[in-house]
């Protein structure tokens, strides 16, 4: 059988992240990927310069075409920027009964441009977070989703991926990216305790779509039958092996993509 995963989030006009880094990340990993495209953006590697929402009717239509025909194995979901987009993928999720779900809650465009309205925080939080399998936080989202301050240490990461738990959430991954130090831990906690994944961090402005790509990665070690705690140590290795072929890469002038396919190229 062919693994099969979709991505639901906003499409990147220069490729380096949301939809585009999805279905690379898909194809890099032997997935099969499918869209659902919830907003489309005006963005490249110096910024976000507009986004146009994608009507909820016709969100829920790209469900509704995509899985009555394909089985689905997994389902990733990245940028939903108002409420009534959020209500769609919920209502359509439930509709389907999909299975496999990771949510990656983008508020932040790696150059910094808000791509989540202040008023679909609460949004995604009711109507999300208990229908994802998984959700992959960075460090400011973790605070923004619990309303608190950022995380300075593994113990207060642990702490607010607990704190997720408390909300509703079945498993957090939260990701250390924006910390400090020589490595970067992210630490994937659920109700049977914290495992800790490290890679040394390494040191360059092609990060554009990280976050994008671990979560897209884990769904696709789902899609292809791995528990959650293999999926997550085989999405960590290949975003590593990505962010450390990023320099090879020549893109725009400002934060650059990964490198999604330095295995072949």
């Amino acid at each position: 059988m062919t693994a099969i995963a979709v991505t639901i989030a906003g499409s990147d006009s220069s490729g380096g992240a949301g939809i585009q880094a999805d279905l690379k990340t898909f194809s890099a990993l032997g997935v099969y990927g499918a869209s659902v495209i919830a907003a489309l953006t005006a963005q490249n590697t110096t910024g976000v310069t507009a986004i146009h929402d994608v009507p909820p009717a016709f969100i829920a239509a790209q469900i509704d075409a995509v899985f009555s025909d394909l089985a689905v194995d997994a389902t990733k979901i990245g940028m939903l920027s108002v409420p009534a987009a959020i209500t769609a993928v919920a209502e359509g999720l439930d509709r389907h009964g999909a299975r496999n779900v990771v949510l990656d809650p983008v508020m932040v465009a790696t150059s910094g441009a808000r791509l989540l309205a202040p008023a679909a925080v609460d949004a995604l939080i009711r109507a999300l977070l208990a229908r994802a399998d998984l959700v992959t936080p960075n460090l400011p989202e973790a605070a923004a989703l619990l309303g608190t301050a950022v995380a300075h240490d593994e113990a207060e990461m642990r702490a607010q991926g607990e704190g997720l738990l408390a909300r509703g959430a079945r498993a957090v991954l939260i990701k250390g990216g924006h910390g400090a130090g020589p490595e970067s831990a992210d630490l994937l906690v659920t109700p049977a305790g914290v495992r800790r994944f490290a890679a040394p961090r390494i040191a360059t402005r092609n990060t554009h779509g990280t976050g994008c790509t671990l979560s897209s990665a884990v769904a696709a070690g789902l899609a292809k039958g791995l528990d959650l705690v293999a999926a997550v140590g085989a999405a960590k290795a290949y975003l590593a092996e990505a962010i450390a072929a990023a320099d090879r890469l020549s893109i725009g002038s400002g934060h650059g993509p990964v490198h999604h396919f330095s295995r072949w190229w």
